[in-house]
């Protein structure tokens, strides 16, 4: 509080309810930026610190996932990577699903995971999931690199060769973002309710990556099938990855409508839920 010329006080900030449930007030998020800066350095720190290797995990968990897959799907299963080298292959599928999965189990848990301060000190809510995507983007950008570094290696043997719709890249990180908050600000209003859930959301996430073109590609799914498949907004992005840098598969840019529609209107569903929960929450957490 402060006074004004003519002596009389005035609230510095002034904290009041929303009348819609879609309501981002995108001027208070901006204000509150250096505690979204402060809570990405905390989920940083806190997760390594205690951790003998430490930010080495970035580049362990991919190199072991992907060599795990080249064994038991490539060399097993032998199944197809549309004559793309496996372990490129599989890097590139892992590298966005790790993204994609971490910020939609994390951002599913928002409520319960932060319950103690929420109900301490008032800051926009949506910051905590905006967070989660942004810890999260450090870590894919630092894994994208390790792709990157065997993406040039295979070029260089020419077993590879990356276009131009690598400049896309962005774009898709965006929706991949976009969808995985959307969904998982849904699924956090659920959570704080029924705890168990969050056990079924990890094991359906399991079960949805087979569902996703992240092991195999596109072109190895029946035709009289790939239509229900294409109902996976991932889809289209994991085709994009593989033939924007390995080479591999078909894209066109037709393929980006649906995941953009797509992500649009669950982020804009996610953002009603999460608005509705927020202001009853406390109570049933």
């Amino acid at each position: 509080m402060h006074e004004n010329k003519l002596g009389t006080s005035e609230w510095d900030t002034i904290i009041e309810s929303k009348s819609t449930l879609f309501s981002v007030n995108f001027k208070e998020l901006w204000n509150y930026r250096d505690l979204l800066v402060l809570f990405v350095r905390r989920d940083f720190v806190t997760v390594y610190k205690q951790t003998i290797l430490g930010p080495l995990w970035f580049f362990i968990q991919p190199i072991l996932t992907t060599i795990t897959f080249t064994v038991i799907f490539g060399n097993v299963a032998q199944l197809s990577t549309d004559g793309a080298p496996k372990i490129v292959f599989y890097m590139a599928g892992i590298t966005l699903w790790n993204y994609f999965s971490a910020c939609l189990i994390t951002v599913s848990s928002v409520f319960n995971t932060n319950a103690s301060i929420f109900g301490k000190v008032y800051f926009p809510r949506l910051i905590m999931p905006m967070t989660i995507i942004v810890s999260n983007l450090i870590k894919f950008g630092i894994q994208f690199l390790l792709f990157l570094c065997f993406m040039f290696y295979y070029q260089f043997q020419g077993q590879i060769s990356p276009n131009l719709w690598v400049l896309a890249t962005p774009f898709v990180i965006v929706l991949m973002a976009l969808i995985a908050m959307g969904i998982g600000l849904i699924l956090s209003s659920m959570t704080t309710k029924y705890k168990d859930l969050n056990m079924l959301i990890a094991f359906g996430m399991q079960l949805f990556m087979y569902a996703s073109p992240v092991i195999y590609p596109s072109s190895s799914i029946p035709k009289d099938y790939l239509w229900l498949m294409k109902l996976n907004p991932l889809v289209s992005l994991f085709d994009y990855i593989r033939y924007a840098y390995l080479g591999v598969g078909t894209f066109s840019i037709n393929d980006f409508i649906y995941p953009t529609i797509f992500s649009i209107i669950i982020l804009f569903v996610g953002i009603i839920v999460f608005n509705k929960v927020q202001k009853t929450f406390m109570d049933t957490v």
